[in-house]
């Protein structure tokens, strides 16, 4: 519960460009490639394609979505280690978000969510730089519905055709998605609050004896 509260008052702050609000989520994709070429949408016959395919292996997503402003930033890479989140850290603090104090960051709790990660990809003044520049706070455990950036995944993964085989081909769909939604602004208006969640969740609180 704690953890649930924790994000839920971070999403009721007001916005300050000083601290930018940013949610942070990843996912996987298989890269799969058509046996046969599809036929497309013809008059009085949809399009068709071979229930057959060729897997091309996976890549992997990582998105930071600022609600507050509708800004997102993605990133295709070939896996999720320590290293490749350190890494997109690293350039978040250092790109868009070069000129605030601090970012406040809302992520799950998987293992490579954590500062011990930049420590493994840098040494350890450029980790512990990267690392001051962050308030981090985690969803809980199987509550990572809390975090917004899942949302943008999911609308992502929709946009995206249902079949890619190449990485440069996904570059090309991401960037495109990526500048469309930044384009127009979609931010998130989350209404759920902690008071809400005393309400509406009480069941999940532990029972204190008076």
């Amino acid at each position: 519960m704690s953890h649930m509260e924790d994000v839920l008052d971070v999403y009721q702050q007001p916005a300050d460009p000083r601290r930018p609000l940013v949610c942070l989520d990843e996912t996987s994709l298989q890269l799969i490639g058509e046996v046969r070429t599809p036929r497309p949408v013809r008059r009085g016959r949809p399009a068709r394609y071979d229930s057959e395919y060729i897997r091309h292996g996976t890549a992997n997503l990582f998105l930071a979505f600022a609600p507050l402003t509708g800004q997102r930033v993605v990133k295709v890479t070939e896996r999720r280690c320590r290293g490749d989140f350190a890494r997109f850290v690293r350039d978040l603090v250092d790109g868009p978000y070069a000129e605030a104090e601090r970012i406040v960051l809302v992520m799950d709790q998987l293992n490579t969510h954590a500062t011990t990660s930049l420590y493994e990809a840098f040494p350890p003044r450029e980790a512990r730089r990267i690392a001051c520049r962050l308030e981090i706070h985690h969803t809980p455990k199987h509550g990572s519905w809390l975090n917004m950036a899942e949302i943008e995944l999911s609308v992502l993964r929709r946009d995206l055709p249902e079949r890619i085989a190449r990485r440069d081909t996904l570059d090309r769909h991401v960037a495109a998605w990526q500048q469309r939604r930044n384009t127009r602004g979609v931010g998130a208006d989350w209404r759920f609050t902690t008071k809400d969640a005393r309400i509406k969740l009480r069941k999940l609180y532990p029972t204190t004896e008076p």
